[in-house]
C-alpha cells in the first residue's frame, strides 16, 4: 500500500514539474497568461510558472517565409494575368501577435493575397513586366504597414510569376518579332548609306585622278581572272575607253 501511495506522489510531482517547468528557446519568446489576464513575455531559458494557474504560449521571432497563393487580376489595360508572390517576415513584438490578431500568419497571408490582386489592378501590364521591382516596393509597403499594429515587420515581397493568356503571349511573341525585323531594316538600310556615301567619295577621288581608275581597273581584272570561270579576258588599255565616256556624257547633256 505505501509503494502505491509513492508511486501516486511521484506521479503527480512530475505532472506538476511538467506544468510548472517550461524550455524557451533562443528565436522564442513566451507570452504568460495568469487566469486570463496576460503577465509579460519571459524567456529565452528556463521559464517557472504557477502549475493550473499560468499558461504560456510560444512565438517564434525567426523570419517565416510564405508563398502567396496565385491570385486572377485584372490590369488597368484590362489585361487578364495570374500572379503569385512570396512574402518575407517577422514578429517584432510578441506581445502584439498574440493579443490583437488571433492567427498572424494567416491573416498577414490574407492580407498580402488582397494588396497583390489590388497593386496589381492599379498596374498596367508593361509595368507589371518590366518594373517588377517597383511593383514589389509598393506591396511590401501596403503590407507592412497594415502588419504593424499586429507587431509584424514585413521585410521582403517578391512577386514570383506573371502568367499571360495564351493569346496575349502569341501577340507579344508577333510584336517581338516584328521589333527584330524592323531593327534588322534598319541596321540594313544604315549600311547601305554607309555603302552610298564610301561609293561616292571614290567617285570622286577616281574622277579627279584618272590614274586610280586605271589602278581599279587593272585589280578588277586581276579578281576576275583568279576564278575558276570560263570567262575569256582582252584586257584593253583605259584610253581607248575613256574618249567613249566622254562621248556618251556629251551626248547626255
Amino acid at each position: 500500500m505505501s509503494y502505491l501511495i509513492y508511486f501516486v506522489i511521484a506521479v503527480v510531482v512530475i505532472i506538476l514539474l511538467s506544468a510548472a517547468i517550461k524550455i524557451v528557446q533562443e528565436y522564442e519568446r513566451g507570452a504568460v497568461f495568469r487566469l486570463g489576464r496576460f503577465v509579460g513575455l519571459r524567456g529565452p531559458g528556463l521559464v517557472f510558472l504557477i502549475p493550473f494557474v499560468e499558461r504560456m504560449m510560444k512565438v517564434d521571432l525567426r523570419v517565416i517565409t510564405m508563398d502567396v497563393p496565385a491570385q486572377e487580376c485584372m490590369t488597368m489595360d484590362n489585361v487578364t494575368v495570374t500572379v503569385d508572390a512570396v512574402i518575407y517576415f517577422r514578429v517584432v513584438d510578441a506581445s502584439d501577435a498574440v493579443l490583437k490578431v488571433l492567427d498572424y500568419i494567416k491573416a498577414t497571408s490574407l492580407l498580402a493575397a488582397t494588396t497583390l490582386r489590388n497593386v496589381v489592378g492599379q498596374s498596367e501590364l508593361d509595368e507589371l513586366l518590366a518594373h517588377r521591382d517597383k511593383l514589389n516596393d509598393k506591396i511590401q509597403g501596403v503590407v507592412d504597414e497594415g502588419t504593424n499594429p499586429w507587431g509584424i515587420k514585413v521585410s521582403m515581397v517578391e512577386v514570383k510569376d506573371v502568367e499571360l493568356p495564351d493569346t496575349m503571349k502569341r501577340a507579344m511573341a508577333a510584336q517581338a518579332e516584328a521589333e527584330r525585323e524592323r531593327r534588322a531594316k534598319v541596321v540594313h538600310a544604315e549600311g547601305e548609306y554607309q555603302a552610298a556615301e564610301k561609293l561616292a567619295e571614290a567617285a570622286k577621288i577616281i574622277s579627279t585622278h584618272p590614274a586610280a581608275l586605271q589602278l581599279r581597273y587593272l585589280q578588277t581584272l586581276s579578281g576576275i581572272a583568279t576564278e575558276r570561270t570560263n570567262t575569256i579576258l582582252f584586257p584593253l588599255p583605259i584610253d581607248m575607253v575613256t574618249p567613249f565616256l566622254s562621248r556618251g556624257s556629251t551626248e547626255k547633256k
